[in-house]
């Protein structure tokens, strides 16, 4: 894209339920996603937030982390932490904002990996600002129609072929 590093937000429920439970269903492979951000977007930090903790979930948040991701997991009251949903919706806007405020008035670029439309609003001011890089929803069919005005510029979709090419998991190459 350009010289500047960038700053992808990844709301990681959305990206595993947007393929997951696309028809046909595949899964991300997060190596491969992590340096298909970097060589495309030039994305020098990429932040996965997820819901809840979970011990039982600790293989997925080592590899997320192996494969480059600063993990970010949303704060909950532990007795609810069972009954909640990730939503994480609040926390990576809040995360964006914190960092255009903050010291780092650059020139980066924001991407959001998403297809929620919880996130309109941050997009909206992101590209009024000049500071939207792109919006990557994880599957077309599950992009929220708020989105539809948005410039094709603006969006790409991981489950097109281009790109689940590029990132998705491939037993075979994957085979150790």
């Amino acid at each position: 894209m350009n010289n500047t590093l960038n700053i992808a937000y990844i709301d990681g429920q959305n990206l595993r339920m947007g393929t997951t439970t696309s028809d046909p269903s595949w899964k991300v492979d997060l190596l491969r996603f992590r340096k298909y951000l970097q060589d495309k977007y030039s994305i020098s930090e990429a932040y996965y937030y997820l819901g809840v903790v979970s011990d039982f979930q600790t293989p997925l948040y080592n590899d997320i982390q192996k494969a480059g991701f600063i993990l970010v997991f949303r704060e909950h009251n532990p007795a609810m932490a069972s009954i909640k949903k990730g939503n994480v919706d609040t926390d990576i806007v809040f995360d964006v904002m914190k960092y255009l405020y903050g010291d780092n008035k650059g020139k980066s670029k924001i991407f959001l990996v998403s297809a929620d439309g919880d996130y309109y609003k941050l997009v909206k001011f992101l590209l009024d600002e000049g500071r939207l890089g792109k919006v990557l929803f994880p599957a077309r069919k599950k992009a929220s129609s708020l989105y539809r005005k948005l410039e094709p510029k603006y969006f790409d979709y991981l489950d097109s072929n281009d790109v689940k090419s590029k990132i998705a998991y491939n037993k075979s190459k994957n085979k150790s």
